[in-house]
């Protein structure tokens, strides 16, 4: 007896279905994409209980003539593609034609349309996927579309409905993606017969996030200019320093105007925001990547959210590095923030020091190049009286070992002259510190406040991330190498990058098997469990570009290191170190935060200290 029978036309509609409408929001992604794909430039959106009851899409697109009507309700039929070739050239956001039959099976469905230059229209009702109805219309050119009761023949996935409240949201979120990605078009949506909101043709793509974020989250975004890489291009706005998410709700990323998810895409951005972000927080980007559409695949899911590329590398550096000039393209405008305007008022200068002070930075920088074993001794003739060591406390004076660094391997020169005092700026006035950590400061907009230690951590950073970047990273070889066993996705990735691993300061072999011998690890790799740690390492080397993952390790023990040697809370610094320090600090590529993502330096204007009095409204 035969076990294996074919499923019913109406079954088979259903459970392809399942791909396409999962909720209402999916509803209204595949027919707002038809309407875009119509050369529509307004499109009107109506929901009413979060899409379950009703969904209703207008547009102002080509329409269809009947024959088109009627068979676009059939599975598989689409004026977008014509054969298998047209699949690595699509240029359309719907190719697939499963959505329109598909959503008709599960809901009562009118379709009414008509072409520009037609006496009459045509309008078509479905049931439940059986076509109930075919008649003239006399509707508006364009194309509109009713879903009623959606999942009414299907119970059981009815009841996997979230509350109206939760779909409606899911709607709006969806409809927001859409108008991101076409800011040309018009939409309106209508939500339980009230204007949830309603754009216009917007001029920029900064114009549309405006009016559906904000001005101020608007304000707070840099532009992408435009990168171009061979075969790809890349635009839009990315949250500036400081303006990130727990969440990746408001990481979004378009390919040739559509609203994708890739993990290459995730770990670019994660990428070139390295150091700039905050540990479990996620960066806020709208950014825009066009490439040809033969280097991508959107065939591989219904739902078209997810993309394939056909170089994940080539689009990972690409977004990294399109972030990193962004971020860097800022420092002028911040630093010109702090230095705008007439320098303040100068009260009476206290009188110089008899004593010359060593610049904090050389201070740090020798600390940081003496092994922990090394003699110490003073260089500068700067001996303070009891007195002003207890109320003035400087960093420590080192000269250098001549023993090379256990963190650098180089040799330092030594110190043989006094370095005089930094100039003070006349862009700031010092004020005083505040709780021994926090340096307060004036200029031309309000007040400034400094945290010494995260500035002190930037400073040493990148000071320390130039060097290993010409001197590469040091490593020491293994008194007894180790073994190390990794899975076959780990072992082939390992065996492709060992000249990559070589210069992060692993030195691996292999022996086959996915079993490698563990020759030398970087000097200031320091763990209980090396081999736990290189699991970790290769995990997070795999998730960066090429060019990133040489220097990543390096980056994270430096960001670790220069925390030790830092200036810290309880460090008192004397008035012309602190000046030092902002001066250096407006010099950093990146000065807006530490390697841990803190921020370094905030302005307080004089209209936020006016607001707080009750001065001004």
């Amino acid at each position: 007896m035969s076990r294996i029978r074919l499923l019913s036309e109406e079954v088979a509609s259903q459970v392809a279905a399942g791909e396409v409408v999962e909720r209402p929001a999916a509803v209204i992604k595949e027919l707002v994409e038809n309407s875009i794909d119509a050369h529509a430039t307004r499109i009107e959106i109506l929901t009413r209980r979060g899409g379950i009851a009703l969904i209703r899409v207008t547009d102002n697109g080509v329409g269809m003539d009947r024959d088109d009507a009627l068979l676009c309700l059939e599975r598989h039929a689409t004026s977008k593609i014509r054969s298998g070739a047209d699949l690595a050239a699509i240029h359309t956001l719907g190719f697939r034609g499963e959505a329109v039959p598909s959503i008709a099976s599960v809901s009562r469905f009118r379709l009414s349309t008509r072409e520009h230059d037609a006496i009459a229209g045509t309008e078509v009702l479905v049931n439940g996927g059986k076509i109930e109805a075919v008649r003239d219309g006399g509707d508006a050119p364009g194309t509109q579309i009713e879903v009623r009761s959606l999942f009414y023949n299907l119970p059981a996935r009815r009841k996997f409905l979230r509350t109206e409240a939760t779909e409606a949201s899911h709607v709006e979120h969806q409809l927001h993606l859409l108008a991101l990605g076409h800011p040309q078009i018009s939409f309106v949506h209508l939500q339980d017969e009230r204007v949830a909101f309603q754009l216009a043709p917007a001029n920029t793509l900064l114009d549309r996030i405006r009016d559906l974020s904000g001005a101020e989250l608007a304000s707070d975004l840099l532009e992408v200019q435009h990168i171009t890489t061979p075969g790809i291009k890349i635009s839009g706005y990315i949250g500036r320093v400081g303006i990130s998410r727990s969440s990746r709700q408001q990481q979004l990323c378009f390919l040739n105007g559509r609203s994708v998810e890739n993990i290459s895409l995730s770990q670019g951005l994660r990428e070139g925001y390295h150091t700039a972000l905050m540990k479990g927080q996620h960066p806020v980007t709208f950014l825009f990547i066009e490439m040809d559409p033969a280097a991508v695949d959107v065939n591989v899911h219904p739902a078209k959210r997810e993309v394939r590329f056909r170089s994940p590398s080539d689009i990972r550096n690409a977004v990294a590095a399109a972030v990193r000039a962004a971020l860097e393209s800022d420092r002028t405008r911040w630093s010109a923030g702090f230095r705008t305007g007439e320098p303040p008022p100068k009260e009476q200068a206290p009188a110089p020091q008899s004593q010359p002070v060593l610049p904090l930075q050389e201070q740090a920088r020798r600390t940081m190049l003496v092994p922990a074993s090394a003699p110490k001794s003073t260089v500068s003739n700067h001996t303070p009286s009891k007195e002003t060591s207890e109320k003035t406390r400087p960093l420590p004076e080192q000269t250098a070992a001549s023993e090379p660094s256990p963190i650098l391997a180089i040799q330092p020169e030594h110190v043989e002259r006094e370095v005089p005092p930094a100039p003070v700026p006349e862009t700031f006035r010092f004020l005083g510190v505040l709780g021994k950590l926090f340096v307060l400061m004036e200029n031309a907009s309000g007040l400034v406040l400094v945290d010494q230690h995260a500035a002190h951590e930037r400073i040493l950073f990148e000071e320390m991330q130039r060097r290993m970047e010409t001197q590469g990273v040091p490593s020491q070889r293994l008194l007894l190498p180790l073994t190390l066993r990794l899975g076959p996705k780990d072992s082939d990735w390992v065996e492709r990058n060992l000249d990559l691993l070589e210069r992060a300061g692993i030195t691996l072999e292999g022996f086959g098997g996915g079993t490698f011998k563990v020759d030398a690890l970087p000097t200031f790799l320091k763990a209980e469990d090396p081999v736990q740690l290189l699991h970790d390492i290769i995990d997070d080397l795999r998730e960066t570009t090429p060019q990133g993952a040489r220097l990543r390790l390096g980056q994270d023990m430096i960001a670790k290191t220069v925390c030790r040697h830092a200036v810290k809370a309880n460090d008192s610094l004397r008035e012309p170190e602190l000046l030092k320090l902002v001066e250096d600090l407006l010099a950093c590529d990146l000065p807006y935060c530490c390697p841990h993502g803190r921020p370094t330096m905030i302005q307080i204007s004089y209209l936020e200290l006016e607001k707080k009095f009750g001065r001004k409204a």
